[in-house]
Formats: C-alpha cells, structure tokens, sequence
C-alpha cells in the first residue's frame, strides 16, 4: 500500500450573524481569519448588546488563532483596526443622517457666557423639547442690533443683586471732531442681562446726530480702563437705589434711573432697561434710547422740563418714565434731545 493519504479536514461551517460579519472583515483585507471555535471563544457573548452597526471588534491585544497557527498582536491590530474603520464610517452616516426619530444622535448646542437672554415673551424650546437656556448665545447670536434692542427681558421690579460690577471689556473710539466726553460702561455681575449690547446701545445712542452729539458739538469714546468722564452703569433697583441715595435722591417709588452727581456713576435701572414703561408701552427700542439720553442730559447739566403745547413731542429731559400727560397735556413719547435733525 503506498503511503496513507492524509483525510481533508472539511472546511467548518461559517457562524451565522454578527459574528459572521467578524470573520468576514478579516476576510475583507486579505488576511486569514480565525476559525469557527477562535471565533466563539473571542467574539463578545451573545447576551451582550450588539454595536448598532451589528459588529463586534476584538481586542486589540487579543492573539487570534488561525488555519495557519497563532498570529501575532500586529496582525490582531491590523484586523482590529480595519473593523474599527468599517464601524467609524457606519456610525458617521448614522449621525450625518440628520433625522431625529427618538433614538437617533442629536445635535449638540455650545452654551456661551456673552449673557445673553431670552426675551420675556417668547418660549424658545430646544432640540430636546426642553426650554432653551436663557443664557445660550445660539438663541440671539442669528438677531440683528436693531432686533436685540426690540425685545424686553425677564427681571424682576424688586431684585436687589451683588452690588458688584464688571466693567464691559474693549474700546470704541469717538466718531466726532467735537468735546470728547470719555465713559466707562459697568454691568453688575448676576443681572442675566447682555451687557455688550448694553455697551453697544450707549456708544450708537450718544454719538446719533439727534442726541448730544447734535451739529458735532460733542462726540463719545467708550474706554475700558484708566479714569473716565463718568461710569454709565447698568445695576439692579436695589443697586440702583443704593447709588442714588448717595446722592440724595430717592429711586423707589418708581423705580426709575438716576445720575448719581456726587459720585461717577450714571445708573440704568435694570429693570426699567429689560422691561420698559406703561409710557412707552411696546416702543422698548425707543425707550432705551430715551434713558441714556435722559440720564447722560443730567451728568451734562440739563434738568427736568415738560412739554408745554398739547401734542407736542415731550423733551427728552421730561421724566417721560412716570408721564407723558400733565396739566391736562398731551405729550408725546420722544427719546432724543434734537428729534428733528
């Protein structure tokens, strides 16, 4: 008898499911893949939870056993490495594809610090149907200045905050040839409030041709550090008031704003700046750019004044946050020192 002919071991059969696919990846880069009982013994247990992507990756330290005997780590890695890639770009079009059915990936939102808040009268609801976070700058960051300056914000008639206040960073340089009054803007820390557009309404509204800066006679720089002409301040009623009682006077009753002479400060009620006057009603634009007007005309040495024809447009240094009527009057809303130019 010639020499025995060794019996073909037949090939095993191929296991079914996600760890088919298992082998099927080692079989993909043109490596040998591990056997039917490799498999079983490496594969993760059929009671875990399969990847959404119905495969399983080994470790890459595991050595796997195949036809040929074992294979080192390198070549583990390798394989390993090559089902990590099939599982990255299954997973990123799951993610790219955009839809949300209630199991899907959902967008992330970055929460900024610029302050910025919702308005009072809108219910923003995020991509989970929660309330958006009064502080998230996607909210206004898409808002023009002219759409920020239009909305009110929440803050209560009777908060009294830190006492504290931050000064708003940066610089803008006076656009006037005329007497340069140099201003620091200072917000108090916890309003919620935006203070760079604060900063922002006090530059544009000063330097308007229908306000002080009229016919070029005066002009505004904004600083941030060194002494400035005067500190326009942006502070709660309880802050407010404690400001102006320095200087003798009393901000309760109506919880208005006052320039505080004694001291640099110029106070902005908070209140009066998020929501506004029954005056005014939903002109809260308007009325913003009355209260800078009013109070700087104080700190530039004009007094209280009221219209004195029926009809006609109230002067800006009337106090137009208690009225608008008197003596049997009619004035009109009017926040600027030169409304005609």
């Amino acid at each position: 008898m010639g020499p025995a002919i060794p019996r073909q071991r037949p090939a095993p059969p191929k296991p079914p499911g996600p760890r088919q696919a298992y082998v099927d990846a080692f079989d993909g880069i043109g490596l040998p893949g591990p056997a039917a009982e490799d498999v079983d013994r490496f594969a993760p247990p059929r009671a875990r939870t399969p990847h959404p992507a119905g495969l399983y990756v080994p470790p890459a330290e595991v050595a796997v056993k195949g036809r040929g005997g074992i294979k080192g780590r390198a070549v583990t890695g390798i394989a390993a490495a090559a089902v990590t890639t099939v599982l990255a770009v299954v997973v990123a079009g799951q993610v790219t594809g955009g839809e949300d059915d209630g199991g899907g990936v959902r967008p992330q939102t970055a929460i900024g610090s610029d302050h910025g808040v919702q308005g009072s009268g809108d219910s923003a609801v995020g991509a989970d149907g929660l309330p958006a976070a009064p502080d998230a700058p996607a909210t206004l960051a898409t808002l023009t200045y002219d759409q920020k300056m239009a909305r009110t914000y929440t803050l209560r008639a009777d908060l009294k905050g830190s006492g504290t206040f931050d000064a708003v960073r940066g610089f803008a340089k006076a656009p006037g040839a005329g007497r340069k009054y140099t201003y620091r803007v200072d917000v108090e820390q916890g309003l919620g409030l935006d203070g760079e557009l604060f900063a922002q309404a006090v530059q544009k509204t000063l330097n308007d041709e229908r306000s002080w800066a009229h016919g070029g006679g005066r002009t505004f720089e904004r600083i941030s550090s060194g002494t400035p002409d005067f500190v326009i301040t942006l502070a709660s009623p309880g802050t407010t008031a404690f400001w102006c009682a320095k200087s003798g006077l009393d901000t309760t009753e109506d919880n208005v704003s006052c320039d505080s002479a004694a001291t640099d400060r110029v106070m902005i009620n908070a209140y009066r700046w998020a929501q506004g006057s029954v005056t005014y009603g939903d002109k809260i634009h308007a009325y913003r750019q009355m209260l800078i007007n009013h109070e700087v005309g104080h700190r530039l040495g004009y007094g209280h004044v009221t219209c004195d024809k029926d009809g006609d447009l109230a002067p800006v240094m009337q106090q137009q946050t208690k009225f608008l009527d008197h003596d049997g009057i009619h004035c009109r809303a009017n926040p600027w020192p030169y409304p005609g130019s």
